[in-house]
């Protein structure tokens, strides 16, 4: 199945007709609600703080902000996002804008921000003068001066493979954060990647701005695995857990669920 980012560009694939779709799926409104959750989580505020949604669309991430008490802005490149958004009448300002060309406001601007699957848009450049590795410069480098000193992001996206994560995440260490890769239920269809990063941390360490998170723990191993013969699925999750070691992997500890098999629920 082709990824939305090989079809058309942001602004072009999210027309009218998709971003009402989009708006109004229950699955998409139940997956956005628990991923803009763990990204709130991930950032760790212990008061109501001032936000920016990077790729906030119809402003669905934007009333769990809300709900929680924060103010927050969110920038979207597609028009027909933004207007349902106006529509909805959600309580956050926005601003049409291209995350690619950076990130434009004043430094210091937000205690933290969050993005709800759009960051992995970055790796497409639609003209021939522009690259994917000055987009990714632009973007991470003006987020940078955007967010007050020990601000954080969590910034979940779905990379197309292993090589796309590492280049994100690459870029945003170039920019001065401290960041960490967290997944989510790793090993399965349903994984959440959220990138987690940090200004004025150590700087390159991508395990600092994760370290202290409740109930994940650092993992490592290098090698991706077939299941062996005669092992359980737990088994397998938990060498899948480890095949990355010295990248710097966050993942959740096992629980009396790591491996059970769950039904979809909408």
């Amino acid at each position: 199945m082709s990824r939305p980012e090989d079809i058309l560009p942001p602004n072009l694939f999210y027309d009218d007709i998709s971003a009402r779709k989009y708006t109004s799926s229950s699955r998409i409104l139940s997956i956005q609600s628990d991923m803009a959750h763990r990204a709130l989580e991930l950032l760790h505020l212990d008061q109501p703080s001032f936000i920016l949604d990077i790729g906030c669309g119809s402003g669905l991430s934007g009333e769990i902000l809300t709900s929680e008490g924060h103010m927050w802005v969110g920038m979207d490149i597609s028009e027909s996002m933004l207007a349902i958004a106006v529509d909805r009448e959600v309580e956050g300002d926005l601003l049409y804008a291209d995350m690619g060309q950076g990130v434009p406001f004043r430094p210091g601007s937000f205690d933290a921000a969050v993005s709800i699957s759009a960051i992995q848009w970055l790796c497409n450049a639609e003209t021939a003068d522009v690259t994917v590795d000055n987009r990714l410069k632009t973007f991470f480098e003006t987020l940078y001066a955007s967010l007050k000193r020990g601000g954080r992001a969590a910034l979940q996206f779905y990379p197309k493979d292993d090589k796309q994560r590492d280049l994100i995440c690459k870029a945003a260490i170039k920019a001065g954060f401290a960041a960490g890769i967290l997944e989510d239920e790793p090993g399965t269809k349903q994984v959440k990647v959220y990138l987690v990063l940090e200004v004025g941390g150590t700087g390159g360490d991508i395990t600092q701005a994760v370290k202290d998170l409740e109930g994940v723990e650092v993992q490592d191993g290098r090698s991706k695995r077939e299941k062996k013969k005669g092992e359980t699925r737990r088994e397998w999750i938990g060498r899948k857990k480890e095949r990355e070691r010295r990248k710097g992997k966050v993942v959740k500890k096992d629980s009396k669920y790591t491996g059970r098999k769950r039904r979809i629920q909408f």
